[in-house]
């Protein structure tokens, strides 16, 4: 019954220009902002580590402008998800470095897609999977009767989704050694057992181990995938880049480092709001929050 009626309901806000509806998220990011104290500290103070050192009328610009870019990320979901699929993908008008993925792909070991909390990264997928396949892994909503309304609004064309457990990470595996694409977002808080602690900001980050394994194991290249709102609500625009993991180095302090490159070149569209340095069930804390130093 209640997924019934969300689809309803999307159906129906989907019919709006995806300039009205980025309007309209505009308002609603900043209600959640004035009406959820926990949400708002967190936004704060999360961009406040990712700002150190910068101005506060800078970091002010960047707040202001993240708060109306999470409610746009929400607002934009019925007209992502019930829109025809051409229409979504073609509201992707640019597209950078897209020679990185042919490049990956010539390799014929399959491609390990790595795209943050940034901007509309509901859309990475759906654009990619235009001309292949692509697997990607999703952690379940809460709300189990929502569940159908994302996974009919996700699978669509070539794209299919893995949930966030043992058969999900087989998915993963197995859509590798058939030499085609995978989809994750490495800023995912994982669960006891799957991480590692590495800074994000200068702060601990509890962060996946899973994407060094699969690389490892598949010989995939590895790539960073962004997408950028554009302005009045006029689409987005999606960017590519190569990740080259050393050998030695941690692979999840890599991951971070490549992730902070992109949130600087666009700060305002990252999700802030995101429990990023939570510490999930059954972890010891790392060493810097035991002491209580940044």
């Amino acid at each position: 019954m209640c997924s019934s009626f969300v689809v309803w309901i999307f159906n129906l806000t989907a019919r709006l220009p995806l300039g009205a509806l980025h309007r309209l998220g505009s308002a609603l990011g900043w209600a959640t902002y004035f009406m959820s104290g926990t949400y708002a500290r967190r936004m704060r103070e999360n961009l406040g580590f990712a700002m150190a050192g910068r101005t506060e009328k800078d970091f002010r610009e960047v707040l202001n402008a993240s708060i109306a870019e999470a409610g746009k990320g929400v607002a934009e979901l019925p007209w992502l998800w019930r829109r025809p699929l051409a229409e979504v993908a073609a509201s992707v008008k640019t597209c950078h470095d897209w020679e990185h993925v042919e490049a990956a792909r010539a390799r014929g070991k399959g491609v390990i897609f790595l795209t943050p909390h940034l901007g509309c990264f509901e859309i990475s997928a759906t654009y990619a999977a235009q001309w292949f396949p692509i697997t990607v892994l999703y952690r379940p909503p809460k709300l189990a009767w929502l569940e159908p309304v994302m996974r009919s609004g996700r699978e669509r064309g070539q794209l299919r989704l893995a949930r966030t457990d043992v058969s999900g990470v087989r998915l993963l595996y197995k859509a590798l050694k058939r030499g085609e694409a995978i989809g994750l977002l490495p800023d995912q808080v994982p669960g006891k057992g799957e991480g590692e602690w590495a800074d994000f900001f200068g702060r601990p980050a509890y962060t996946m181990t899973l994407v060094g394994r699969l690389a490892e194991s598949s010989g995939a290249a590895v790539i960073m995938a962004y997408v950028e709102r554009l302005p009045k609500g006029a689409g987005y625009a999606i960017h590519f880049a190569p990740l080259e993991l050393a050998p030695g180095l941690p692979v999840v302090r890599q991951i971070n480092a490549a992730l902070e490159k992109i949130v600087r070149a666009c700060p305002a569209q990252y999700l802030w709001s995101y429990n990023r340095y939570k510490i999930p069930a059954g972890i010891e804390p790392s060493a810097k929050q035991e002491t209580g130093s940044a």
